[in-house]
């Protein structure tokens, strides 16, 4: 299976993001009321930052990536950040190529930014299934229980990390 991609660049697209989340919002699984989620989620469309939708070969939406550049603490001027917000597959499309294609594709993108991004960030709930892959990509940096009773982890690593491991495998070249 082939998949494409399509960052967001119009607020059409912006659009097809946002509701592709708010339709799948609860197998989000985020342990956080609504508002703060969507808070997470709607944050690279307010902030006019990366949003990425993921085609199946049929041209079916299948997931998206939402990123922001910066973080609250330094009022997003440290743009050598970037935060992944959410990533959300279906179901059925959950696959290691499927994820490696991704971060290949995200990868690529991020390089070809203006800024010279240098770590990424992310946050996920501590989960045994989840933990192991993402302790292969990221170190865990931070444990915080919510307010809704969920535990969630910040994993953090290297973006040149990132880049050369998803480059070490067989990939398209998505950027000049």
């Amino acid at each position: 299976m082939s998949y494409d991609f399509s960052v967001c660049a119009t607020e059409f697209y912006m659009q097809n993001y946002l509701e592709f989340l708010l339709e799948n919002y609860s197998k989000l699984n985020l342990p956080y009321s609504f508002p703060v989620t969507l808070s997470y989620i709607a944050s690279p469309a307010f902030m006019e930052q990366i949003a990425i939708l993921c085609y199946s070969d049929d041209h079916e939406m299948i997931g998206t990536i939402g990123c922001i550049l910066g973080t609250g603490e330094n009022d997003y001027q440290d743009t050598h950040i970037a935060q992944i917000q959410v990533i959300h597959f279906l179901e059925p499309f959950r696959r290691t190529l499927l994820f490696l294609r991704t971060m290949q594709f995200f990868t690529q993108h991020l390089a070809q930014l203006p800024v010279d991004i240098r770590e990424l960030r992310f946050w996920a709930p501590s989960d045994d299934y989840l933990r192991p892959l993402f302790s292969k990509l990221a170190k865990q940096t931070a444990v915080v229980e919510t307010d809704h009773g969920g535990t969630l982890i910040e994993y953090r690593a290297s973006f040149s990390d990132w880049h050369s491991y998803a480059a070490k495998f067989r990939h398209d070249q998505y950027y000049d």
